[in-house]
This record gives structure tokens, sequence and C-alpha cells, in this order.
């Protein structure tokens, strides 16, 4: 009996340490990714292709994505606040959230986290219902400056990539970015709804989000915010339609704040050895994503002047109130 207890007792006692270690960001723990907006948008998409690379890099790691919709991602960025030092979770973050916070004056910023890697950049693209009478972004833009309230425009969240796009055409355009008729969702597929619905004017999205609907004829698009053309993609720029306009949205990582600098360099290094997985390669190619991967530092630095940056643009935009 009393050999049964002692070693239930080292069972107990091995079980705790385990889980101990397991908190702190061990080489095994599980790891889990938030996704801070519903399904079907660019954070779960990023999240869920990060989650496969994941585990072609690490076959022996467990891996979990979760969804925190709500608010450009704040809902889900007090929610990582609330987790300082936990070495075994993964927000997915970008552009959109750096103008939401603005946006909604969150009380939770990116200061309390611990940036670990940029991952993609990818560009915008402009799209109509293929039964829009829309056929040009020249229509679209006339339709626009005849009666501004009346071309309503679906995309991400308020202060996010999609709706600085919508107020960064109106200006160039001639329309005051404050009359934008900007309908905001959390994910991307209830803006895809709308769009094959015929309920909306026109959409903005990442080019992957939309351009499988492009290329079946069920949405039409009628510009990109490149440079230049994007390849396998027969859509002209923004610019090539009369509109100064040009941005690229980004996605990344951050962990919780407060990590020690092994969990943060365990984490680093994780990230790392996905990126370069071949099955990331694939999808970054596949969706046409830009590979634009920075960590440590240069990432921090990074984020710093997006911030700066991008609470600027909104304020010009009329965004803030």
């Amino acid at each position: 009996m009393r050999l049964r207890v002692f070693a239930a007792l080292a069972v107990l006692s091995l079980g705790t340490l385990t889980g101990c270690g397991e908190s702190g960001g061990t080489a095994n723990a599980a790891l889990r990714i938030m996704a801070p907006a519903a399904p079907g948008g660019g954070w779960d998409q990023t999240s869920r292709t990060a989650e496969q690379a994941f585990k072609a890099a690490d076959p022996n790691r467990k891996v979990e994505v979760f969804n925190v919709p709500g608010a450009g991602g704040t809902i889900g960025l007090a929610q990582l606040a609330g987790e300082k030092g936990n070495g075994n979770l993964l927000m997915t973050m970008g552009l959109v959230m750096v103008g939401a916070i603005e946006q909604n004056k969150s009380k939770v910023t990116l200061v309390e986290t611990t940036p670990i890697a940029k991952l993609t950049e990818e560009y915008e693209i402009v799209v109509v219902p293929a039964a829009s009478p829309f056929k040009t972004l020249a229509d679209l833009v006339a339709a626009w400056k005849a009666e501004p309230a009346k071309v309503s425009i679906s995309g991400g969240s308020a202060g996010g990539t999609d709706h600085i796009v919508a107020g960064l055409m109106a200006k160039a355009a001639g329309v005051d970015p404050k009359q934008v008729n900007y309908i905001a969702h959390s994910g991307g597929g209830e803006a895809l709804n709308e769009l094959l619905g015929n309920k909306v004017s026109a959409g903005i999205s990442g080019v992957s989000e939309f351009a499988e609907h492009v290329k079946s004829g069920k949405l039409r698009a009628l510009g990109v915010t490149s440079g230049a053309r994007l390849p396998g993609l027969d859509v002209p720029t923004l610019k090539e339609g009369g509109l100064n306009v040009e941005l690229a949205n980004w996605r990344g990582f951050v962990a919780p704040g407060g990590l020690s600098d092994a969990d943060k360099k365990a984490l680093t290094d994780l990230v790392t050895k996905m990126h370069d997985s071949q099955p990331w390669k694939d999808a970054v190619a596949k969706n046409g994503w830009i590979d634009s991967f920075q960590t440590g530092q240069q990432f921090a630095y990074y984020l710093d002047a997006e911030q700066a940056r991008v609470k600027a643009i909104i304020a010009e935009m009329g965004l803030v109130s």
C-alpha cells in the first residue's frame, strides 16, 4: 500500500512539473495561435496556413488555431494581454490591427505584446458583383462623385487596411473621405457574402481573399493597390484607373508581453523554422503573398514605424472621430 502511495505521488509530481514546463514554452508543448477575427478572413487564412506549416516543420508539436473576433482584432489583443508570460501563444495580426487600435481607441495597445515576426505582405483588390453596372474603375468613381452615400463599400474592420484604401481612393477621386459609405465586418467571409448576394456596390480586401471568385467570374475586379500589375491576375492597378493609390497590407505574429528571453527565442526559432518549411513557401506562392520575413528588433522597429504612419493616415482620412 505504501509503495502505491509513493508511486502515485511520483506520477503526480511528474505531471505537475510537465504542466509547469508546458506553460513556459518547452520544446514539445502545444502551441496555440489566435486569429483575432471571424473565420474566412486574412488573419484566419494566415493562421490556418501557418498551423499546417508548423505541423510539417515539427510533427511532434500539437498546434491549435482559435478565433476571437471583434473590433478589428482589439478584443483578441486584450485577451492576449491577459496571457502575460505565456510562451506557447501567438496572435496573428497586422496593419488592420494597427489602424483598429486608433479607430477603437483601444486601451490595450501593441506595447503590451512581444513582437515575434513579420510574415507577409499582400496587395488589396477592389471588386464589384458580377451583375454590377460598374464595368471599370472609372464607372465606379463617376457614380461615387455624383452621390457618395449611394456607393456602399464592404470590407474588413473599421480603421483597417480595407477602410484605409477606401479613404485613400475617395481622396484621390475628389470625394470627401468622411462621406464614404463603408460597411465594416470582422471577417472576410461576411464581406464576400454581401458581394456575392449583390447587396453592396463594391468590396475591398486582400487579393488572396477575392482572387478565386474573380477568376470564376462571380466577382469583377476593378483594380489592385500594387504599383504594377500582379502576375497571374489580369487586373489593372488603381493608378492605371486614374487613382494615385498604392498600399500593401502586411501580417505577422506577436506573443504576450512579459516573455522570458528563453521563451522569446524559442518562439522566434519555431516561427523561423515554420517560415523555412516547404508547405509555407508553397502557400505563399499559391496565395500571391509577398515574403517579407522579419524577426526580433528589426520587426519591433518596423512595428513602431507602422503605428506612427497609420495613425497619421487615418487622422488625415477622418477615420478617427
